[in-house]
């Protein structure tokens, strides 16, 4: 069982859950998901067609936490110091002042990250990865808790690029919302009769209170065991002739940190197969690229995944 001294924090974490389940019906996985992804200190990429909540799902996380919350919307004109922020020139003593850009804050919502070209969306990578950011030759830190949660629309859609890899395998966790079924959009429908449920949205928990769940996250065991079943499953998409770009170590140590969080989130203090069973198809698809015999196929990144673990030999 969870230790005493950090029951308040994982009853936080289901305060949480619960408060965004007002706003976002029907979708409980998707909210589970995000709310680990968010005290395992990653960052999440919301992958869908427009109008299924999306922005709503990010906004009200961003409400629910008492924190410093920043919005970009990309378009294709955006540039990096739209994001980072740029020195502006004070004509009456001739000094140039830097002024930080919305990437300076504690939640930072890109929505529609796939509209601005490739060279914008790149000004996210170090700030994703290393919790910094180098403007003019100059490193700013960012704060202690930073988590971009990204939207994007299909790459099918007029107006979009596809993201890098490099930049895919920065975001800890994918989301798919879905449409809802017909019960839950009668619910939506009747829910915004009036005004929009997220306008009466209060805030659960503080930066401060997020850090210390990411604290006790991190404080969940990890048997060698488990570690070697994590492994054997990142090794295996290294060696499927399916695959042109298997999972990078980064995919391996993101993995282990979900799966510590959902063990938190279900209040453990140690991770069991399960964790790692669970998170895996969050984790893992979007890191791989399959060749384009498997593509043209049939094949599905999930289902490759989904044979992976499948396959590997589970720890006892």
């Amino acid at each position: 069982m969870m230790q005493s001294d950090t029951t308040h924090l994982s009853d936080g974490l289901k305060l949480l859950r619960e408060n965004l389940a007002k706003v976002i019906r029907g979708k409980d996985e998707a909210i589970d998901v995000l709310c680990i992804a968010m005290v395992a200190g990653g960052s999440v990429l919301i992958e869908d067609v427009p109008g299924v909540g999306k922005t709503t799902l990010a906004k009200a996380l961003a409400r629910s936490v008492n924190a410093e919350f920043g919005r970009i919307q990309f378009t294709p004109d955006l540039l990096p110091s739209d994001i980072l922020g740029s020195s502006i020139y004070n004509p009456q003593d001739g000094s140039f002042e830097f002024r930080k850009g919305p990437v300076f804050c504690n939640i930072l919502l890109a929505d529609e990250i796939n509209r601005a070209s490739p060279r914008t969306q790149s000004a996210l990578l170090e700030s994703m990865s290393e919790n910094q950011a180098t403007i003019e030759g100059r490193r700013y830190p960012l704060p202690d808790l930073f988590m971009v949660l990204a939207t994007e629309n299909p790459i099918e859609f007029h107006g979009t690029y596809p993201l890098p890899e490099s930049q895919l395998d920065r975001f800890a966790m994918v989301l798919k919302l879905g449409y809802p079924d017909s019960d839950i959009e009668m619910e939506i429908i009747q829910a915004q009769i009036r005004n929009h449920p997220i306008d009466h949205l209060d805030a659960v928990l503080t930066r401060e209170q997020i850090l210390e769940i990411q604290q006790a996250v991190r404080e969940v065991v990890i048997d060698d065991s488990i570690c070697k079943y994590i492994v054997d499953i990142v090794g295996a998409t290294r060696a499927d002739p399916r695959l042109k770009l298997p999972v990078s170590p980064r995919g391996s140590i993101m993995l282990s940190r979900a799966s510590q969080a959902k063990a938190f989130s279900c209040g453990r203090n140690y991770v069991l197969p399960d964790d790692v069973q669970y998170m895996a198809p969050w984790v893992l698809p979007h890191r791989i690229v399959l060749t384009a015999k498997a593509k043209y196929g049939g094949k599905e990144k999930i289902d490759i995944i989904n044979d992976i673990i499948k396959a590997a030999k589970v720890p006892t």
